[in-house]
């Protein structure tokens, strides 16, 4: 058994940049702004293909069907693809507001729920988020806001981040990404977004992004108010009903996955090895199923992800 790497696939995004490159040495495309690397992906339209090794070229997608046990007793009912979508983010610019679907909404919405967590990577001076309503802000208000044109982040809870901050995300929560940040998004294996709110920005065809501001509206959880960041620290950091997000610590060698499952390592600062591998800053990895699960050896700061219990 060996660590299991993976191609990331690159997004140009309005709002992205060449962060990415400065800060994780990421090989992205000359002359794009990207603002995603997708990591770890089973879309349709988005695979991950295996990056070296036997198992070279080979899709995750192709993995999850052909070599399910690689993935762990938790992944035997987990449907037909793989059910998480890991991402890099780079928001040189603030991202729109926006918000995902709850799952008892999302199939009226011809959408698919999501649920995801943020990990600050690495935060500028002045670098901030957006994550649910100022106190006072009801959705009649906030709907004539829209109505007006006004900037409805102003409305939104503004939280100033550093590196290290966490924040969850239920569907349903209101949000946006700030300027200035790099994060590890963890997030069920959707791609639905509602933009309730642009900035009048254009896009990378030079016009405007479409919104989506009825299902907005649908999908806001007007009741989700001023909610705190998790803050930094060692061990589990995030749970819920998708995933199981911790920060390690690594001096010597040490067992991240529980045993018979598998474990998405991002690695954060430092050098992470495995099985012989050397693992730097932005790299992500998958510890595949296994009896006695492969040790992870630092000096490095490990984002971990698993499979719920």
């Amino acid at each position: 058994m060996e660590p299991i790497t993976f191609t990331p696939l690159f997004k140009e995004r309005v709002w992205g940049g060449r962060a990415l490159e400065r800060s994780f040495g990421k090989a992205l495309p000359d002359g794009e702004a990207i603002g995603e690397s997708w990591e770890l992906a089973d879309r349709e339209d988005d695979q991950s293909v295996v990056a070296s090794g036997p198992r070279a070229g080979l899709t995750l997608n192709e993995l999850w069907q052909g070599e399910r046990t690689l993935f762990g007793a938790r992944a035997a009912a987990a449907g037909d693809r793989f059910p998480l979508l890991i991402k890099l983010l780079d928001a040189r610019q603030t991202l729109s507001v926006q918000v995902h679907p709850p799952a008892h909404l999302a199939p009226g919405l011809d959408g698919e729920p999501k649920t995801e967590a943020w990990y600050v990577a690495a935060a500028e001076d002045g670098a901030h988020l957006f994550a649910g309503l100022r106190a006072g802000v009801s959705r009649k208000a906030f709907a004539a806001a829209l109505d007006a044109d006004d900037d409805v982040s102003a409305l939104l809870h503004r939280i100033d981040v550093r590196t290290g901050d966490v924040l969850s995300i239920p569907s349903g929560r209101v949000h946006a990404l700030g300027a200035g940040c790099l994060v590890f998004e963890v997030q069920e294996n959707s791609d639905t977004t509602y933009r309730v709110f642009d900035f009048n920005r254009p896009g990378l065809d030079g016009e405007l992004r479409e919104l989506h501001v009825p299902e907005s509206l649908a999908c806001i959880d007007f009741s989700d108010v001023e909610p705190a960041l998790h803050p930094p620290g060692e061990g589990v950091v995030v749970v819920n009903a998708h995933f199981t997000m911790s920060h390690r610590t690594l001096d010597g060698p040490a067992a991240l996955a529980a045993a018979g499952e598998c474990a998405v390592v991002c690695v954060l600062e430092g050098d992470a090895s495995c099985a012989g591998e050397h693992f730097g800053p932005g790299m992500t990895f998958l510890l595949p199923a296994a009896g006695e699960p492969l040790p992870v050896a630092g000096p490095a700061s490990v984002l971990m992800v698993e499979l719920p219990a």
